[in-house]
């Protein structure tokens, strides 16, 4: 996408604007003019990318990013990946992994997601005839399963006590 014409356009209406003014404001404008061109690119650019992390929300997974080339700046679209396809309709064995002598301690975590990720997964659980918080669990499972994982955190130090860990902003 070429930025020159949208920048020609400004330049084209703030020396009408500055004709109103005489020839002392003509002048001011046509001095004023080259140094903007710099300023009203970068704004250009900077409402391109805020356009683009917009459409990113919503496209989660996929995204969309703004490059500048050549003093041109280009879309790059990222789509979503291609849903796996349709597995046959059953119940899947998936075994939570267990740290030794851990088999009762549950943590909780904050977990921030796009919406239309999150409708996904509530959309997924209701099929399944889960809660989201289990779909999730089990996902999270079947996802570390599939990555055949097997190191297992050591456990808290005193048995039957879950650590407290806080992370995040504060003011």
């Amino acid at each position: 996408m070429e930025l020159t014409p949208y920048v020609e356009s400004l330049r084209r209406e703030l020396t009408t604007a500055a004709e109103v003014g005489g020839e002392d404001v003509r002048a001011l404008a046509d001095r004023l003019l080259q140094p903007l061109d710099a300023a009203v690119r970068l704004t250009l650019l900077e409402a391109l990318s805020t356009a683009a992390d917009e459409i990113s929300a919503e496209l989660a997974p996929g995204s969309v990013d703004v490059r500048l080339r050549s003093g041109s700046a280009a879309f790059v679209v990222t789509p979503p990946p291609a849903a796996p396809p349709a597995a046959a309709p059953g119940p899947v064995d998936v075994r939570m992994p267990l740290a030794d002598g851990d088999d009762s301690a549950m943590v909780r975590i904050n977990l921030r997601l796009p919406g239309n990720l999150k409708a996904m997964i509530e959309d997924a659980a209701a099929a399944g005839g889960l809660s989201v918080n289990a779909w999730i669990v089990r996902a999270a499972a079947a996802g570390l399963a599939g990555e055949a994982r097997t190191a297992v955190r050591p456990a808290a130090q005193n048995p039957g006590q879950v650590s407290q860990t806080y992370t995040g902003w504060a003011r």
